[in-house]
Parts: C-alpha cells; structure tokens; sequence
C-alpha cells in the first residue's frame, strides 16, 4: 500500500549511529527505508523519533504518543537491546513495554514493523553470556509479532548479521553497508522491491585470520568500547543523556544519492 505518514521509534540503530558522522548528521536504516518507500510514493512524510542509549520502557514514555499524534500508517519498532546490556535484565518486562507500542499503534490502524535481533555471540565473543538473553527477548518479539498481526524482521536467522561487515567497529552499531541491509529487509518484509537482489547473500569470503591477530582485535574492542560503556554504566551515565530526536516532525523525505 501507498504510505502516507511513516515514523520510527527507537535508540540509537534507529536513530542511525555510524551511518554519517556528529557534525554531518545520521542517516541510517529508517531514512534509507523512508527513502525506498519514497521511490512508490514521493509524497510519503517522516518522522524519526529515535534517540541513542534508550531503554525500552524510555522508547514507550517518550515516543508513544508523540508518534500516535503524527497519525503514522507505518511504524516501525526497534527496541530492547540496550536492556539487555544492563544488569537486572527482564525479557517479560522488555516485551510489555514493546507489546504496549505495538498494540498502540496497531490499533491506531497503523502498519507495525518490529525486529529480532542477531546472535551476540558470534559478533562479540567477549560478551556471549548474554546470549541467553538475546534468545529470550527475541522468542518475545517473535511472539508479539505474530500476537498483534506486526511484519517481522527476523535478523536472528539471516547468517549474514553476523559478520563483522555488518557492524562498525564498536560491533554494536551497523556499518553504513549493514545500515542498508536492513533497510532492504525491512523494506522486502513489507513486500517492496529492493533494488539490490543481494542484499541477503553472505559477504564475500575473507582470507582466515590467524589466532593471535583475532586475540588482539578482541582485546583492542574490549579497551576501546567495552570499558568505556562499562564506566558509564557504573557512573549512571548514558550516550543519550540530553540528546532529543534528530527528526521530531513528520516531514518530506528528500533521496539521498
């Protein structure tokens, strides 16, 4: 279907970190999405609400009803992940607050587009004891998903998410080249034609790593992100402290080539 009035609701995948730079701005996978919907209706408006370090719950206070009062037809959820960083992890408590936006929106009459998300292991070895807890929150996506009738991203089962060319360096963010996979998932799960057929082909195959070289990229990882989110985390502070959304109003989208 045409649509009219697309938002996106989220922390900081949705806001599009690492896709663009601080002083340029963030495009990211809801613009590129907005951008694909664009090619079929160059009249489609959006809002992108989404802003970094967002807990769940936070996404459901401040997001909700400004998203509700843009009278969206598509909406798309990305959520929980941030969660699942934090100590005191709860997936049912995760799945309530993304189950209430998605029963609000869809029964606004909007379309709902939501997300799993990928095996953490295989991406940041140093941190596959919360696999667990990844597995967990996505068995609740999939769950509400098909509870409230939502299309479904289902990034745990594509392979390719789990290379590292999917992820920048912090292995958290995507990559500008991931940031347009799932803009071309999102946008086939609603039954678009993407214009690259590849988008879910494996990455080409790398020459093998030896040992000790792949040791160091781990321990470089773990001084240069893993430390620093730990600290914040022990000092109370968040990446998104002060940060409000890049595109709060419902506006023209304008193709970026």
């Amino acid at each position: 279907m045409p649509y009219q009035r697309y938002v996106a609701v989220g922390d900081s995948q949705t806001e599009g970190l690492e896709d663009g730079t601080e002083q340029a701005g963030y495009r990211g996978w809801a613009d590129r999405l907005a951008e694909i919907l664009a090619v079929h209706n160059p009249g489609i408006a959006y809002a992108n609400l989404a802003v970094r370090g967002r807990l769940a719950g936070e996404i459901r206070a401040e997001q909700t009803a400004p998203a509700l009062a843009m009278e969206p037809d598509l909406v798309t959820v990305m959520g929980g992940l941030n969660d699942v960083f934090r100590p005191g992890f709860d997936a049912d408590a995760v799945g309530a607050d993304l189950a209430a936006m998605i029963d609000a929106f869809t029964a606004a009459g909007a379309r709902v587009v939501t997300f799993t998300f990928p095996d953490i292991a295989l991406i940041a070895p140093l941190v596959r004891r919360l696999r667990p807890r990844v597995l967990a929150l996505n068995a609740r996506i999939r769950t509400l998903a098909e509870q409230h009738g939502a299309v479904l991203v289902d990034a745990f089962e594509y392979p390719f998410t789990t290379d590292l060319r999917m992820w920048s360096r912090d292995r958290i963010h995507a990559s500008p080249q991931g940031h347009a996979r799932i803009a071309a998932a999102t946008a086939h799960a609603l039954g678009l034609p993407v214009d690259d057929p590849t988008w879910a082909d494996p990455f080409p195959v790398l020459p093998p790593v030896r040992p000790w070289r792949r040791a160091g990229t781990e321990l470089s990882w773990a001084a240069g992100v893993l430390g620093p989110w730990l600290l914040r985390r022990v000092t109370g502070r968040s990446s998104g402290d002060g940060r409000v959304a890049k595109r709060p109003q419902v506006s023209a989208v304008i193709t970026t080539s």
